[in-house]
């Protein structure tokens, strides 16, 4: 039921501007999000790849309803690729985008806007020797994310997908995409979605995440095992264990400011272990989103609404 209603919340115009107002809020924004600029995002890059880990970089940003804006988002993500690159960062860091943020819902040929401003971006990556991959949002939108995805494979077959393992049709998706070379993040799911598409209990969720995770493991793709379960990074090791997998062939992910500590064992032990860094000042439905994953944040973000100082 919480998490229900936080995500509701992550829609709320209302609750966001009671957020963005309240200057203690900004603690709990910068534990998961890595800043507002370019720069914010390069610096938080390079303490994490010292430290062995490898990164995905998110420009916060999404339901873009102007051409301009998805324009902005483009131009925004092909400066953030040069500064990587400037940086010498480029090998150890890749882009995640959401297609929403890049014109999807423009009237008329939405997606096709959003195909050919990814594209511009995935020729700035691959030029810069990284990778893209591209978000999954909610599930009315998974047919066209898959479309776009396989359009942009065909000149880039490294772009990565995502997949939701709370959708009651992703093991299908999980069998169509385990072939060789193919990227996937499998991830439990952060949308409110209905029963009658997606597992509502955590439990549901959790056997639904296992039996994706055995799929991708046992194919010949490239996992990407976005969660911070314990139980689920076990069952991973284990079935890369089972499958004579390399540490090479498969990557642990988990989000900027989450069990930060355990990133750095699973990275310490000679695994890819990948983190998600968000930044731009559209962080108010994400970070929503993630209290909704793990509530007991949410005292955190009550404490900040509700501080004067």
């Amino acid at each position: 039921m919480l998490r229900s209603v936080l995500l509701s919340l992550s829609r709320s115009e209302q609750v966001r501007r009671i957020a963005t107002d309240a200057p203690p809020a900004r603690a709990l924004v910068d534990r998961f999000v890595a800043g507002e600029t370019t720069a914010d995002a390069v610096r938080a890059t390079e303490e994490l790849v010292a430290s062995g880990r490898l990164v995905t970089i998110d420009r916060l940003g999404e339901d873009t309803l102007e051409r301009a804006h998805a324009e902005a988002t483009r131009d925004a993500y092909l400066a953030l690729l040069d500064a990587l690159d400037d940086a010498g960062l480029a090998g150890s860091a890749e882009v995640s985008l959401k297609l929403s943020a890049l014109g999807r819902a423009l009237p008329g040929d939405g997606e096709g806007i959003a195909l050919d401003l990814a594209r511009s971006i995935c020729e700035r990556a691959d030029a810069a020797g990284t990778s893209v991959t591209v978000d999954m949002e909610d599930h009315t939108t998974t047919d066209s994310t898959l479309s776009v995805v396989r359009e942009l494979r065909a000149d880039f077959p490294w772009v990565g997908a995502v997949l939701q393992a709370y959708l009651r049709r992703t093991e299908s998706d999980c069998r169509d995409l385990a072939g060789p070379g193919s990227r996937v993040r499998l991830c439990k799911g952060a949308y409110r979605e209905p029963e009658s598409v997606a597992y509502q209990e955590r439990s549901a969720v959790d056997r639904a995440y296992v039996r994706c995770l055995k799929i991708l493991m046992q194919g010949q793709g490239y996992p990407m095992l976005a969660t911070h379960d314990p139980r689920l990074v076990d069952i991973g090791e284990a079935l890369a264990i089972r499958g004579d997998r390399p540490q090479s062939s498969y990557e642990f992910q988990m989000l900027y400011g989450v069990r930060p500590e355990e990133q750095l064992r699973l990275a310490s032990e000679g695994h890819r272990m990948r983190v998600y860094v968000p930044f731009g000042d559209e962080w108010y439905g994400y970070l929503v989103r993630r209290l909704a994953e793990r509530p007991a944040n949410l005292t955190l973000l009550a404490r900040s609404l509700t501080s004067k100082g």
